[in-house]
């Protein structure tokens, strides 16, 4: 089965103004995939989601006060997080994208994306912050387990910040292992390695937090080394990524250094997992704020995933933060020892 890609032309009505977080970033990256004919995707229009998908994640008042601020005519929730007339349709398209994206998964599409904004990592259950409104692969990984059945998500962050949305939404259940690789100290002050979830989600959360400067070898062998033997373990039935791109070493917004052939690998790594665990993998778009740069890294993420299965480095790349969580996660992950 095709690849399939999840768009809409709504995303483009969420006026944020002179705001990094703009649609010129949905403009280069389509303009970029259409010039190499979708990676191999096939792009369809996303859906509406509905309500009873978007409060399986978030309760009725805080979808109500999204919906009704923007047919106001909009305001601001904070500094940081606007909304316009037609957030609310960019919002619907965005969550409903990443529940299309999953419903192609669970339907043999092998690769999926989801390509909207505004971007989710950041919203909580009940606070929209950082630019999110609804956490579009919070309510991805909740409706595959509700739709399709899938009782173990994996949830791999590489956005530069840490979604603190989405380890907040799943720090109490172990349906759901949440990895992130952000930097730290940043906005919003969330991911410390001491975070792990509670309950039945004790160590499923897993913060791999680097420090400014970090680039491939930082995140791509935090992926290689640390993400891969921990999926291993748990052997989730879907892959999906939060997929910032705001690590890159071109991006304002943060000082992480990766370049699009770490993206590329990252990618890579990605694709032999889920051919090794024989799982569907998905990506759902959060950051990234130099439109070029989010443009070359998110086509060099498609191409990777519709080549063959890549091979695996003889070799991955290592750093003292990638040897750091290792020993310091190996106690609860065999794969890690």
């Amino acid at each position: 089965m095709t690849p399939v890609l999840f768009r809409h032309p709504a995303s483009l009505g969420h006026d944020t103004g002179a705001h990094p977080e703009r649609a010129a970033r949905i403009v280069a990256v389509e303009r970029a995939l259409e010039a190499e004919s979708w990676c191999g995707f096939e792009p369809q229009e996303a859906p509406e989601a509905t309500r009873d998908q978007l409060e399986a994640v978030h309760p009725a008042a805080h979808v109500e006060r999204i919906r009704a601020l923007a047919g106001s005519g909009g305001g601001s929730i904070d500094a940081d997080t606007l909304v316009s007339r037609g957030s609310w349709d960019a919002a619907l398209r965005a969550a409903g994208g990443a529940v299309a994206m999953v419903d192609a998964l669970a339907a043999g599409a092998g690769r999926a994306a989801a390509l909207h904004r505004p971007p989710g990592h950041h919203c909580e259950t009940d606070r929209p912050m950082g630019f999110c409104l609804l956490n579009n692969v919070a309510i991805a990984a909740r409706h595959a387990r509700d739709a399709h059945g899938m009782s173990r998500v994996l949830v791999l962050d590489w956005d530069v910040h840490h979604g603190n949305g989405t380890a907040e939404i799943f720090a109490g259940t172990d349906e759901v292992l949440y990895c992130s690789i952000h930097e730290y100290p940043l906005y919003p002050g969330t991911g410390r390695p001491s975070e792990t979830g509670h309950g039945a989600g004790e160590g499923h959360t897993v913060n791999l937090p680097v420090g400014a400067g970090s680039g491939d070898e930082a995140f791509v062998g935090l992926v290689e080394r640390v993400v891969l033997p921990i999926a291993r373990d748990v052997r989730p039935d879907l892959l999906l990524v939060s997929a910032g791109y705001d690590a890159h070493v071109d991006d304002p917004l943060a000082s992480c250094a990766v370049t699009d052939a770490g993206f590329a690998a990252m990618a890579a790594a990605t694709h032999r997992l889920a051919d090794e665990l024989g799982a569907p993998l998905g990506m759902v778009l959060e950051g990234g704020y130099d439109v070029d740069a989010l443009a070359r890294s998110v086509a060099a993420t498609l191409r990777t995933w519709s080549a063959p299965t890549p091979a695996a480095p003889e070799d991955p790349p290592t750093a003292p933060v990638v040897e750091w969580a290792t020993r310091r996660l190996a106690e609860r992950w065999p794969s890690l020892r």
